[in-house]
This record gives structure tokens, C-alpha cells and sequence, in this order.
């Protein structure tokens, strides 16, 4: 495996996984893995009315108690893997403030993804969100507001997994085509370019039985093209199971996009390795 660093990893800290940070540190052992990032969730302003079968702050984040036990693993584990500390924040248009307030008042994170969970006040994750539209309909509507959400707020080092919408779907991506919506995709892109926010390959939609990672092989190219300074790479892994899945797959398809590394980050700082 070319690729020797997960930048994308969730342990019992964020509401939606239930692994103990230790065996994902152990799992990234046992896989080869060079470098491992943290990036628990945090979510303000989650959307729980839209889903009742979540308590309210299920995607709020104990910061103390995360930053103690990544300590105690990252001084257990120093000889073996190198430990990082990241987080990945729910983005929604009008969060920047309180976004821009928490990590100046919490400057210690080596690397922050920003996404788009939330769209129309509904996850995409639930069917609500597909509910009296067109698959279509709920996909563009989805980049829209991912465009707002990273217009308003780009003080994050990678945007993450673009087209999640399409995780989710009725059909998955199997009658996706990212340039039906080239308008604002590249809107996006333009907007992390012109930031210098790089993009994440994140290989979670393999796993969840779409055909490609996210974001789609023709976005990562078009990123390239506009001038985007890199890509991270991440599973999402919720699960040691998971951790570095499909990563020599990565490899190829940054390759075959015109690549020739990826990024991680240390201190907020990017370093290209090679692919």
C-alpha cells in the first residue's frame, strides 16, 4: 500500500461509533499505516427534530476528554504509528462565527475537515431527505447548500467527502453523473482554490457499495485542473474494520487523475508525500 496515512478516523468520541480509540490506533498498526488522524465530529446545530431517534447533543464533541486519551495513545504508541489530533466540523452557512470562535479558542488541532452534513435542515444519511423529490432534485439541492456552508466558512484544511449526498441515495451512484451539476461543483472547487483548502478523497462510499470513492475521479481531476493545491486521503473508518480501506484503490484513481502525492498535515501545516 503506497498510501501510509488515514487523514479521516472516528473512535467512541464521535456519537456514531462506538470504537475504542485504541483498536483503531492498533488496527492502523497491523495495516502498515505510517500516520493516523483523529478527526472526531463535531456538529453544532445538528438538525434532532428531523431525527428523534437521536438525543439532542449526539453530535456535540467532549473535547477534554479526547484530547486526554489521544495523548495517553500518542505517547503509548510513539515507537509504532505517529499520532495526530484532528476534527471534523459540520458545516452549515450560518456557523462561521462560532465555527472561526472554537478553533481559535482550541489551536492545538493538526488538521480540520469541514463538511457538509447537513442540507435543508435534514441529514442526507436518512431518507427523509430523499422524501418527495427527485433523486436528482435532493442531489443538487445538496451541492447548493454545500456551497453555502463552504462559502461562509473555509478556515478548514480539506473539504470533505463533496458528494456524500449521493452515499445515501435511493440508487447510490449508480445513475450519478457529477456533471449534471458541473456548475456548482466547480463553484465549490473555485472556492477551495481560491482558500487554498484542499479536497479529500474519502473511500467511505466503497465500503457503503457506491462505484467510486468521493468525491467522483472526474472532481479530483477538475480540482487538479483549477489549480487546487492537494488532496487528502481518508476512510471515514467508524470501525477498525475499516481503517485504510481501499487505499491502493486511492492511489490509482489520483494517479489516473494526474497526481503524483497526496497530503497530510502536521500543526495545521501540509507536507505532499508521494503517491
Amino acid at each position: 500500500m503506497t498510501v501510509k496515512a488515514d487523514f479521516h478516523v472516528h473512535s467512541r468520541h464521535s456519537g456514531d461509533s462506538t470504537a475504542p480509540m485504541e483498536k483503531q490506533v492498533l488496527a492502523a498498526c497491523e495495516k502498515g499505516l505510517q500516520v493516523l488522524c483523529f478527526t472526531e465530529h463535531f456538529d453544532k446545530d445538528w438538525p434532532y427534530h428531523n431525527t428523534p431517534d437521536l438525543p439532542p447533543g449526539y453530535f456535540d464533541l467532549d473535547l477534554a476528554a479526547y484530547r486526554r486519551e489521544f495523548l495517553a495513545l500518542q505517547d503509548k504508541y510513539q515507537d509504532r504509528i505517529e499520532l495526530r489530533m484532528g476534527i471534523e466540523l459540520g458545516l452549515q452557512p450560518h456557523l462561521g462565527p462560532a465555527l472561526c470562535a472554537y478553533l481559535k479558542e482550541n489551536d492545538f488541532f493538526d488538521f480540520v475537515i469541514g463538511s457538509t452534513h447537513v442540507s435543508h435542515g435534514m441529514d442526507p444519511y436518512y431518507s427523509i431527505f430523499f422524501e418527495g423529490v427527485s433523486e436528482k432534485e435532493a442531489w443538487r439541492r445538496y451541492f447548493e447548500d454545500a456551497l453555502s456552508s463552504i462559502s461562509a466558512f473555509h478556515d478548514v484544511d480539506t473539504y470533505g467527502h463533496l458528494d456524500y449526498v449521493v452515499r445515501y441515495g435511493p440508487t447510490k451512484d449508480s445513475r450519478y453523473d457529477w456533471t449534471d451539476f458541473s456548475d456548482v461543483i466547480e463553484a465549490i472547487l473555485e472556492v477551495l482554490v481560491q482558500n487554498g483548502v484542499c479536497l479529500e478523497l474519502n473511500t467511505a462510499n466503497l465500503v457503503k457499495g457506491c462505484r467510486a470513492p468521493s468525491p467522483a475521479p472526474g472532481i479530483l481531476r477538475r480540482y487538479r485542473e483549477m489549480g487546487g493545491i492537494g488532496v487528502t486521503i481518508g476512510s471515514d473508518a467508524h470501525a477498525p474494520a475499516y481503517i485504510g480501506a481501499f487505499f491502493d484503490q486511492a492511489a490509482r484513481i489520483l494517479a489516473e487523475a494526474g497526481y503524483d502525492s497526496y497530503t497530510v498535515f502536521k500543526n495545521r501545516k501540509a507536507e505532499h508525500l508521494p503517491l
